[in-house]
This record gives structure tokens, sequence and C-alpha cells, in this order.
């Protein structure tokens, strides 16, 4: 894989009007792009084109995988009945005693192979384990996170070598921490301002020098995946991923960060006073660092959805339970229509992202290297924010009791329902391995690339005119036929066939909704042209839009799978029927909104507003 831009790429984006810095963060982001063309179910939901065989029949979890996972999730429980979530929140720091029960049940190598001294279990088991510990404690789920999804394990499986599998990942295995070093004080989305280097030192060995912030696990860490920049007259801006010793002269730790929420993070500030690293210890290959990185945090990112997947599981069962036991004016609180309709979404809304999660953990379990590029986003943007959605609402039906602190309901005689210690832990879910706005604006390029390569030259004008010409023909072919297929009726083909009657309305609802966010995606690249990228929060409606179908058909085939499991009883059924389908109601709703906000944007009132703010 390359790590400039090729000559296709670099003509298919016009940067004549970019500064500097933006041309520069530009070509780095473009040439650490998985270039093959995401043909995944949720590209073809932007393009108007979803194909839902690759969704149904569901990918079901053998049951040999499945058995193998509740063997390791029953030791963990074990583990987890005896923690003290709330100790840990309040000391800040996880016992050296329960962080070596981990290890010993393999906690700390769920994914790595057996023949590394692994558990070898599969994605969709590990995610489990996440569900789980999300539900329980956010700081055990953010340190065995750290260290397997974007710490030394995932980048050694995906780009190490034999002979760093073989030096590393049994210690991986065994309980040795790991961490990754990206972030820096003026680096958070924007690697092309890393000032981290890496120089050569002889021809075996390179010298790191730079400071690192928020990493997590540093204070544990005995491994730390550092990113630093490698320049060459020809790539200035090139990065390269070492594997870096923490017990090596030149690396400290300089000041442990706190937080408000997951007080036993062990993150802090890293600094590399020239640390001689072999040039054995680089992954991926010299310059190749954004693709690493970018790659592990594709598959990485499914890891927080699971998470909240769990933590919104644990809300729903907190706020159902005390709804149906806080009696006001005659009746449970549950009865009135204001918290019947929280519990409601909460219920519909922990399903989806529980559907979501299982989905995208099958894709990678299909192929270990699938491009889940698109599919994971999108459930770390969605499973996040509705996470956050639920716990605040867990929040409000709770009142007093969930603004109070487990220890204090303790110690009053209450049950000691840690909804406060939860609504902390979570609010850095939408912002943790890709902000928000960032995984917006990432789906975003993602949803917008069959169209670059059809017709971004066509506006290009650093392009001659007769290659311009010559693509605007190329493009008036393709949108001729295209384009007038966005209005012709959708419908879910022979793969919707397959879905419980009930639920097959909503699906071609869906392929419906997809034509049509096809056409407002063309239609604002028309209206817009290449300022289109400057309109963010006309494209986060529109990737909002996007998310919405995919999660809404996951959720879909989800359901028809729990549906024709035979262990399921029919009472069941006809409950998960109903959510399934409340859940598309609401689902409508958001859309409608989201097509709203398209409608009557405000974004150049804001606009100025913020001038007077600023200038």
């Amino acid at each position: 894989m390359k790590t400039e831009l090729t000559p296709s790429q670099a003509s298919m984006i016009d940067m004549s009007k970019m500064s500097a810095g933006q041309k520069a963060a530009l070509e780095m982001a473009e040439s650490a792009r998985d270039e093959r063309s995401n043909v995944g179910l949720a590209a073809g939901l932007f393009f108007g084109t979803p194909d839902f065989s690759k969704l149904l029949p569901f990918p079901k979890q053998s049951l040999e995988d499945h058995d193998q996972g509740d063997a390791f999730l029953s030791r963990l429980r074990a583990i987890l009945d005896h923690a003290d979530p709330d100790a840990i929140d309040r000391t800040g720091e996880i016992p050296e005693s329960l962080l070596k029960e981990l290890a010993d049940v393999g906690a700390f190598g769920i994914k790595i192979p057996t023949s590394h001294g692994g558990l070898g279990l599969s994605q969709t088991n590990y995610s489990r384990a996440a569900m789980l510990l999300g539900g329980e404690c956010g700081n055990l789920a953010a340190l065995l996170s750290a260290h397997q999804s974007i710490g030394a394990p995932q980048p050694l499986i995906l780009f190490g070598s034999e002979e760093q599998k073989a030096r590393y990942l049994p210690r991986c295995a065994q309980g040795e921490i790991s961490a990754f070093a990206l972030t820096e004080n003026d680096v958070g989305s924007d690697p092309a301002r890393m000032t981290t280097t890496a120089v050569p030192d002889g021809p075996d060995h390179f010298l790191i020098h730079g400071e690192k912030l928020w990493c997590t696990n540093s204070l544990k860490a005995g491994l730390i995946v550092v990113m630093a920049r490698t320049p060459t007259p020809d790539k200035p801006h090139a990065t390269t991923a070492f594997i870096v010793e923490t017990s090596w002269p030149g690396v400290e730790i300089v000041h442990r960060c706190r937080f408000m929420g997951l007080k036993a993070l062990y993150n802090g500030v890293v600094r590399f006073d020239n640390v001689r690293v072999p040039r054995a210890n680089i992954l991926g290959g010299e310059g190749r660092g954004l693709k690493v990185a970018l790659t592990t945090l594709n598959t990485g990112r499914i890891t927080l959805p699971a998470a909240c997947a769990g933590l919104s599981k644990r809300c729903l069962e907190i706020s159902t339970r005390w709804a149906n036991e806080r009696v006001q004016w005659g009746q449970p609180v549950a009865k009135h229509a204001a918290i019947s309709d929280k519990l409601a979404r909460m219920a519909a809304d922990s399903f989806a992202m529980e559907a979501v999660v299982h989905y995208v953990s099958a894709l990678v379990d299909r192929d270990k290297h699938a491009d889940v590029r698109l599919e994971a986003a999108i459930a770390k943007l969605w499973g996040s924010e509705h996470a956050w959605t639920i716990v605040d609402d867990t929040m409000q039906i709770r009142g007093g009791r969930g603004y109070e602190t487990a220890d204090s309901l303790k110690a009053r005689g209450e049950r000691p329902d840690p909804v406060e210690r939860l609504f902390r832990d979570c609010r850095i879910n939408t912002i943790f391995e890709g902000s928000s706005e960032i995984m917006r604006l990432f789906i975003a390029r993602e949803a917008l690339d069959p169209h670059l390569k059809i017709g971004a030259e066509v506006v290009n004008s650093t392009l001659p005119m007769k290659r311009r010409a010559r693509a605007a023909m190329r493009a008036a072919r393709t949108y001729s036929t295209w384009y007038p297929s966005t209005w012709l009726p959708a419908f879910p083909g022979r793969a919707g066939e397959t879905l419980h009657p009930n639920l097959r309305d909503d699906l071609a609802e869906v392929a419906r909704q997809s034509k049509k966010l096809a056409r407002t995606l063309f239609h604002a690249m028309v209206i817009n042209g290449p300022a289109l990228e400057r309109r963010q929060v006309l494209l986060g409606h529109i990737v909002d839009i996007g998310a919405e179908l995919f999660v809404w058909s996951t959720t879909l085939a989800y359901a028809e799978n729990l549906i024709t499991d035979s262990s399921v009883k029919s009472d069941v059924i006809d409950k998960l029927i109903r959510k399934v389908i409340y859940f598309g109601q609401l689902t409508r709703k958001r859309l409608l909104s989201h097509y709203k906000a398209l409608h009557e944007s405000d974004e150049k009132a804001a606009r100025e507003i913020v001038r007077d703010l600023v200038n």
C-alpha cells in the first residue's frame, strides 16, 4: 500500500484553494485510506443500492464458538462478581490482585492466537466480553480495550512480522499491558501536525524524540505502539509505527491525567527523549504508520459500541426495576407516559446497539482483514451517542438517587445502583477513538467516495480542460442511468423474503429510504460542488440518515436471527417483534427530523454569530 497520493487520487480532490496545512492533512488522510472500494452494506445504503444479501441471513455464531465464549465469560463474570467497581472509582486504582486474576483467565489475550499464548477467541466473543465489562466497570473495560483493541496485540496480529509476534504476543497474553501513543498537545485528528520524530541512528536503529498526550494504559504499560514522523525529502509527513518497550532508556511518564469519569484510567503524558528503537520494531513498514493506526482503529472501534451496549442494558435494568418499584400518584412510575416513553426507547435502542455489534463482529470473524471501516464507524457513532441518551434518561428516571453516589446510597441502606458513576464514565464515549464530529466527516468521505471516483475530476480546476471534459462525459453516462434509478420503486429483493412477515415492510422502507438518501447526497454535491466539504452540518445530517438506515436494517436481521432460534419461546418472539417494530417507528421519526433540518438549515446564521464571537 502506498504512502503518497497516487496520480488518480491526487486528481480526485481539488486542492488549489487549500492552505499548506490543509493540503498536508488531506494528503496524509487520503494516502492512509483503504484503497479498496467499499462494497459493504453501509456503502450500498448511501449509494441507493443496498445489498441485503450481505445481511440476510444474519451471520450466526457457531455453536462451538458460542460455547468457547460462554466458558470464558463465565470465568470473567466470576471475577467481576467479587470485584468492587465503586472502590476502583473511589480510589482511582485497580488492585494488582484483580489484574493478576484477569491475566490468569486470559483476559489480556482474548483474541491472541493460542499459538502465541492467548485464548484465540473470535471477535464476537471479544465483543461479548466488552458488553459484560461495559455494564459493570468502565475502568476495566477501558484498560482491557486500550490494551487489546488499539494497543500492541491488534496491530501485531494485523501487521506484525512472525518474529515480532513471537516476541511480543506471548507477553501481552500473559498480562503485560500495552498502550497506543498518537495524540499530542496540538495533534488530535490532524496527524500532519505531529511533532514526535524518529530519525535513523545507524543502519539498524531509530531515535524517537517527542511527547505524547492522553496515552491510555501508559502508567502500567510494558509496551507502547508509538506513532512518529519519519520525514524524507519526498515524504515530509511520513509516519511510522514503532513498538517501544517502556523499560528502555529515555521513556518517561511525566504526568498522570485525571478525568471526570474513568477515575482509574492509567492515562498519562509520555516523553520520549531520544529513545533508541531497533528498526526491527517497525510495525507494517517504514512510512506506513498512519495506515497501521487507521486500520487498527477500524477494528478496535467495535469494542466501544460493545461496551456501550452493555452499559445501556445495565441502565435499562436499573431503570425498569426502579420504575416498577417506585409508586407515585397511586401507581408505579413505569405506568406514567413520560417514563414509559423513556423506557421503551431505551429498550429498543439497546437492542439495536447489540444487533449492530454482533453484525460488525461477525464480519471480522469471517475475515480478520475485512473492510469494516464504514460499519465500525457507524457502530461507534450511533452506539456512543445513543448510549449517552440512555444513561441520561436513566439519571432522570432515578432522580436524586441517580445523582447520589453508590457509596452514599449504600451507607443509608438503599440499593447502590451506580448511575452517577455510569453517567460520568459514559460521557467520554462520544470523544474516544474519534469524536462524533470526526466520525461524521470520516463516514461522509467514505460515502462520497463512489461519486468522487465518478465525477471529482470534472470540478477540479487544476486539471486540463480536455481531461475535465472527458471526465464530464464519463460522469454523464454513469449518472444518466444511476440517477433515474434512484426514483424507481425500491424492493429488498429475495433476502427480504426471509424476514418474519411483520418485519418485511420495514426492510422495504429501508430500501426506499436508501434511494432517497442517495438522491439527497447527489443533490448536495450538485448544489455545493467542491464547497460541500465545508458544509459539515449538512453532511452530518446526511451521515446520520445513513447511520439510522444501517442500524435499522441490522436490527431487523438480528431480530430474525433470534426469531428462528428454536430455543426462543413464542411469547418472547411476540415481545421481540413489538420492540423491533417500535424501533422502526422511532427511526422514521429521526429520519424526518434529519430531512427537516436539511431543508431548514441555519448554518449561515450560525457562522455570522461565530464571526461576532471570534472577531
